[in-house]
């Protein structure tokens, strides 16, 4: 038996300016959607021409308050061919939260409090 990790879910709370965020910081491309009949909720995957994995953003529509990320050690990781040109794009963005200069790798956050991790290629 193998199994394949193929997305990670997080919850949103607004649809529109997550996809602008991640579109904007990381590139991410809405692969499908899928919609409740009756309004109640949405998901977008998204991901990369080619990539193996996706991201899911979930959004419900009677969801107003801020998500409870805890202590927000929950983070997923992306790699860059270009490690110096994305965190001066992440930079300009405001978005970089956490950069461990030590270790060669940091951290944005998305809208709703999110990190990711961003890696150079090794």
């Amino acid at each position: 038996m193998k199994f394949e990790m193929y997305h990670s879910c997080i919850t949103v709370l607004n649809m529109d300016k997550s996809l602008e965020f991640y579109k904007e910081a990381l590139g991410l491309e809405v692969v499908r959607t899928k919609e409740a009949e009756d309004g109640s909720w949405k998901l977008a995957f998204l991901g990369h021409e080619g990539g193996p994995c996706q991201l899911e953003l979930t959004w419900y529509a009677d969801r107003a308050e801020a998500y409870n990320l805890g202590d927000n050690e929950i983070h997923v990781g992306f790699r860059t061919d270009d490690y110096k040109a994305a965190h001066a794009k992440h930079e300009a963005m405001g978005c970089i939260c956490f950069d461990n200069k030590e270790m060669g790798v940091y951290f944005i956050e998305d809208p709703d409090g999110y990190w990711m991790e961003v890696v150079p290629v090794r």
